[in-house]
């Protein structure tokens, strides 16, 4: 077999795709309904034993949440080797609004979020160390937009949970 890597010319090729059998994919859907399900289940049982900030860190959720994640990562893999597709299937959108409504001064945020684990074994690395990567990297990401000619008014990185940014500075005065 070849590099994981490598593009199958058939998958991600310009000619219809005919003949797929889905039944994988539709295999991987289910598998991440579970888990969902599962997710669901669990978090409404931890809140009940928890506040909402002891159940964000309980480890039955971050485990789900890490299960839920490696499966999407997963679906995501199926659908592009097969299907060669690019699924965006991971982005959380909170509203339906494009960016054909936005006008000048129009603000947003933005979020990306990482579950990391340490590997298994003996090792001097440390989850702390993480935020110190995610804060380079927000502050290359920073730099990438203003360049780009958008004003980035704050942004932070944080472990745990999203950094709430202030997003109606207008509201506060």
């Amino acid at each position: 077999m070849g590099d994981p890597d490598e593009h199958d010319p058939a998958s991600h090729g310009r000619e219809p795709l005919e003949g797929v059998d889905a039944t994988d994919l539709h295999g991987a859907v289910d598998a991440l309904a579970e888990a969902l399900h599962a997710y669901v289940e669990t978090a409404v049982g931890v809140r009940a034993e928890f506040g909402a900030r002891e159940a964000d860190e309980d480890p039955r959720v971050l485990a789900l949440e890490a299960r839920v994640g490696g499966l999407n990562a997963g679906l995501y893999d199926l659908l592009h080797s097969r299907l060669g597709l690019h699924a965006d299937l991971t982005g959380m959108t909170w509203d339906d609004r494009s960016d054909d409504d936005a006008g000048p001064g129009e603000r947003d945020t933005f979020h990306l979020g990482f579950v990391v684990e340490l590997p298994g074994g003996v090792t001097d690395l440390t989850l702390e160390a993480v935020l110190d990567v995610v804060d380079d990297g927000g502050a290359h990401i920073a730099q990438t937009l203003l360049d780009r000619g958008y004003v980035v008014g704050e942004w932070g990185a944080g472990r745990g949970a999203p950094v709430l940014l202030d997003e109606d500075d207008e509201d506060d005065e």
